[in-house]
């Protein structure tokens, strides 16, 4: 038995930061941003709105697509480093907006690489015979943790996320076939949100001192992400003995379209194969590649070939490999 992908959602807040108003903001500029980056937009947020809503409006997406009821529902895994709080899980706060009264839940936090070790996760509750319907999300409300005082950051993230259905396919043409999930703790100094946790809790400190929001070295960062992430896309082929020309669709994390371009590359893929949304929401962390699915949703068709790649503070990275499950 094999866990399937049988609908996406996705949502973004209505609400548009460009380049331009970034000008406005830091020492920056649209040229700049666009030719190092690919960002043109990303969406934010408004105050009182949190991670949990762009889970909930991704779900109802999917219970509206599949005529399901909130109760249907099993298991709700978050991929978030923004939650809601930093208890309950926000996986929790989701079942009750939802009503969503017969799933568990819990929350997955590993950046930019957590809708894919969520959806491993979750894929192993469909697997094992337990659940029927779980849901996985990927969504963050960067706009919370960025300082719009360093145009190292917040020219790169914005605010968005989605959500997907896994069920349970006797069809072994279809579903996750494989993955490869990588992590490696030395890289936290270079990527990391230094203060709010139970080694630096908030003080007046540590609030005047701006250390909670995120901190990137930027050229580690971007040397490490281009190498693994590619690799990793490179690894999980070989492994399952695809060429460029068997690959459907790549769907890589959106962090940066340099390394986008990198992995696709390393994988020998045509640029028409290569999913690319980073121009209207920028990095969007762990909401990235559910976004992706659910923006393109309606070019896949059954058995497509998709590789899922990642990159993410801490570090971790991955990829996951899958063969679509229905024609949209």
């Amino acid at each position: 038995m094999r866990a399937a992908i049988t609908a996406v959602g996705g949502y973004v807040p209505e609400k548009v930061l460009t380049n331009k108003d970034l000008e406005k903001l830091v020492d920056t500029s649209d040229e700049w941003i666009q030719s190092r980056t690919g960002i043109k937009e990303r969406r934010v947020m408004e105050d009182g709105t949190a991670t949990s809503d762009i889970c909930v409006a991704s779900i109802e997406k999917i219970l509206k697509k599949r005529s399901l009821k909130a109760e249907d529902i099993d298991l709700i895994i978050v991929a978030t480093v923004t939650p809601d709080h930093v208890f309950p899980a926000t996986a929790n706060i989701v079942s009750d907006k939802l009503g969503a009264i017969n799933a568990w839940g819990f929350d997955v936090s590993a950046a930019c690489s957590g809708f894919l070790y969520a959806l491993e996760t979750g894929s192993k509750f469909i697997e094992c015979g337990k659940h029927k319907k779980v849901i996985v999300c990927g969504a963050d409300k960067m706009s919370a943790i960025v300082n719009y005082e360093d145009r190292n950051t917040c020219i790169i993230f914005g605010d968005g996320g989605g959500a997907v259905l896994l069920e349970p396919s006797e069809d072994e043409n279809i579903g996750i076939i494989d993955s490869i999930l990588k992590s490696d703790g030395s890289g936290r100094e270079f990527l990391h949100q230094k203060a709010g946790g139970s080694m630096n809790p908030p003080t007046h400190e540590t609030i005047d001192a701006r250390e909670h929001f995120v901190f990137q070295e930027g050229k580690t960062v971007f040397k490490f992400a281009v190498t693994n992430m590619a690799q990793v896309s490179r690894d999980i082929m070989d492994r399952n003995n695809l060429t460029g020309a068997d690959v459907d669709y790549l769907a890589a994390h959106q962090a940066n379209l340099r390394i986008i371009d990198a992995t696709a590359k390393r994988m020998e893929l045509d640029q028409e194969k290569v999913l690319i949304n980073i121009q209207k929401y920028g990095n969007t962390t762990a909401g990235t590649i559910p976004l992706l699915l659910s923006d393109f949703e309606s070019k896949f068709k059954k058995g497509d070939n998709i590789i899922l790649a990642a990159f993410g503070g801490g570090f971790t990275w991955g990829a996951i490999y899958l063969k679509w499950a229905y024609n949209s």
